[in-house]
C-alpha cells in the first residue's frame, strides 16, 4: 500500500533555523526502504521543495537550533511542521525524513 512520505528541511543560518522545505512522496515498501528513498533524494529535492516560514518569537527572531534541538529531543518538533503536513495532508504520525542544512551545506546522509 503506498503511503504519504516526506522529505523536510531545517534551513539553518548562522545558528538559527530561518526555514522549513518539504516534498512529498507516495511510496510502497518498508519503513527502511521509504527512508532509504527519501535518503537518496534529499541533494536532489532541495532546491524544488516547498518553502515554508519557520518559527519567530514574539520579537520576530528566528529559533536557535538548539532550542529546536530540545524540542527533538523530547519528541515534540513535530508540532513545528503542522502547516508542512497539512499541505501534503499527510495521516497521523507520518514518516518523514529530516535533513538540516546548515549555512548552505545539505548534511544529507545516503
Amino acid at each position: 500500500m503506498k503511503e504519504k512520505i516526506l522529505n523536510i528541511y531545517l534551513v539553518i543560518n548562522k545558528g538559527l533555523v530561518e526555514e522549513f522545505r518539504a516534498v512529498g512522496y507516495e511510496q510502497e515498501g518498508d519503513d527502511d526502504e521509504k527512508i532509504s528513498f527519501l535518503k537518496s533524494r534529499a541533494r536532489e529535492d532541495f532546491s524544488s521543495a516547498y518553502r515554508f516560514d519557520s518559527p519567530r518569537n514574539k520579537f520576530g527572531q528566528f529559533m536557535p537550533y538548539r532550542k529546536f534541538s530540545k524540542l527533538e529531543s523530547t519528541g515534540r518538533q513535530y508540532q513545528l511542521f503542522e502547516e508542512i503536513f497539512s499541505r501534503f495532508s499527510v495521516p497521523e504520525n507520518p514518516l518523514i525524513c529530516v535533513t538540516p542544512v546548515v549555512d548552505g551545506e545539505i548534511l544529507a546522509s545516503e
